[in-house]
């Protein structure tokens, strides 16, 4: 298949490039800036480089590929990409005073095939310290922000660069960007598609697995639920299921979850109740990584004593994807740990397992078209996303079990109101928080001291940004006297109206 070729620099955007790409039916590939790309040449008919938190001139900064060149075909940078092409081409590249993070307006000065169909002027998303001042021959200035140089292209060279991020959703025309450089510059056939992905993969597993058994752990989220559908696709019953109740799910959700189960009725499905070990484990412990990976090492422990029981179990799957591996470490470049997620952050080191994780290349939204095409029920497709670590990460501070049936007593009120009010389908994703705060309030005459929950909402498709969902006054004060009415040990509520970035979806 045709195809373009993403060159890793450590931006936590690299993998919603692909997506975007993926979108257009066009296949894309991640890699490393530093590989050999020899393997490349008949199908890449376009290169984009990404960006990155580096600058170009710190010491050990990822450098520019030469094999890039070689491969003959258009290339886009972006943001860092675009600093290192024109520092590569003789340019000049400054630190500034007037840094560019998040908004900002972009103004086109000249015609190009980049910017065909681009309003002249549109809200493009910056993040970025350093700016190009000296432009190298053979480019051209293609459009400007009022402090820095915005879009860069060299025609002869089939060299184009733009400072901001035209895959996040807030820049407003980035669609329409990529779309001419994918399919006007790089003259690309758009012939990928969802069931591809689902016969790659499938392939890809059985190849992988061969003979052997695999242990998947199951959730009751979307993400597990398409991994176990996929990995049932592709050996049947090698696959045993394991949902572990942790304690730290919603209110009455382990018996919910394993009655949906009930339309998947060939999975082998085994439920085991941890909720102990998990309450002693996160003992006395309030800080937000060290829970994250005392509940994932918890629980790879439950799949470890599981192991023995079904035929040595070689490998262990996960619904692990994209924004939760991106967030943790480094896939394939220098990119930024945010926070660890129990499934990546939170495996040891040494373990006897072959980790499965079929999913992990894809975002949510990507996750259940791809569970659609699959057969499972749009009930448990377009459920909320549910973290794997649970409650544990939305009751701040020290975790115990009467704090977690406070949170579930208030969450339950929230999602039973979005539900009520036609909302839960309108947003991405909600729920409360629990804080480790008091606060005195008045409750018929008498002075209370009780805790204070925050409740969260935000819209988005990728969840590698997310706005907030704008409830009206009339519904949160509805679920605010529901929750202090009905749940005696709080007192007070909050909404959160940060978005992503600067903060994460989950607080902790």
């Amino acid at each position: 298949m045709d195809s373009i070729l993403i060159i890793d620099y450590g931006s936590q955007y690299n993998q919603l490039i692909s997506r975007r790409i993926r979108e257009m039916n066009v296949y894309s590939e991640i890699v490393p800036y530093n590989q050999k790309l020899d393997n490349f040449k008949n199908t890449i008919k376009g290169v984009i480089l990404s960006g990155g938190p580096s600058s170009v001139y710190d010491d050990f900064t990822p450098d520019m590929n030469p094999d890039i060149y070689k491969l003959n075909v258009p290339i886009l940078g972006i943001c860092y990409g675009m600093q290192l092409l024109i520092k590569d081409k003789n340019g000049l590249v400054k630190a500034s005073k007037k840094r560019e993070y998040g908004k900002s307006q972009i103004e086109i000065l000249e015609k190009s095939i980049l910017v065909k169909n681009m309003k002249q002027k549109s809200i493009v998303w910056m993040s970025h310290g350093d700016h190009v001042v000296e432009i190298p021959e053979k480019f051209k200035i293609i459009a400007k922000t009022e402090s820095s140089i915005a879009m860069l292209e060299n025609s002869e060279d089939n060299i184009y660069a733009v400072q901001f991020h035209p895959e996040v959703t807030h820049t407003e025309e980035g669609n329409i960007l990529l779309k001419n450089f994918i399919f006007d510059i790089c003259k690309v056939e758009p012939d990928w598609r969802y069931s591809d992905f689902i016969n790659q993969t499938v392939e890809e597993i059985r190849k992988t697995v061969k003979n052997d058994r695999v242990i998947l752990g199951l959730s009751g989220g979307v993400d597990s639920s398409v991994a176990a559908a996929l990995i049932y696709k592709a050996i049947g019953n090698q696959l045993t299921c394991i949902f572990v109740d942790t304690g730290l799910l919603r209110y009455k959700e382990a018996e919910e979850v394993m009655s949906e189960y009930k339309s998947m009725p060939n999975l082998n499905i085994i439920k085991i109740d941890a909720q102990k070990r998990f309450f002693d484990s996160l003992s006395g412990v309030t800080d937000p990584e060290e829970k994250r990976k005392i509940i994932g090492k918890e629980f790879f422990e439950v799949f470890e004593s599981c192991k023995s029981q079904y035929s040595e179990a070689k490998f262990l799957a996960q619904g692990t994807i994209y924004p939760d591996i991106i967030e943790s470490k480094s896939v394939h470049g220098p990119s930024a740990t945010i926070k660890s997620h129990h499934n990546v952050g939170g495996i040891p080191l040494k373990h006897s397992f072959e980790i499965l994780e079929p999913l992990k290349y894809l975002f949510k939204d990507e996750v259940r078209k791809v569970g659609i095409k699959l057969g499972l029920s749009k009930e448990l497709i377009y459920r909320h996303p549910f973290p794997g670590p649970g409650l544990g990460i939305r009751v701040l501070g020290e975790v115990t079990k009467e704090r977690v049936e406070i949170l579930q007593k208030a969450d339950a009120i929230f999602i039973e109101e979005l539900k009520k009010n036609n909302l839960y389908h309108k947003v991405s994703q909600a729920f409360i928080t629990l804080l480790p705060v008091k606060t005195v309030g008045v409750m018929g005459d008498n002075r209370t001291y009780k805790y204070l929950c925050a409740v969260r909402s935000v819209n988005t498709s990728d969840f590698m940004t997310a706005q907030i969902s704008r409830f009206s006054y009339d519904f949160l004060e509805n679920v605010s006297s529901r929750i202090i009415n009905e749940v005696e040990e709080i007192n007070r509520l909050v909404y959160d109206i940060t978005s992503k970035p600067p903060g994460t979806i989950e607080w902790e």
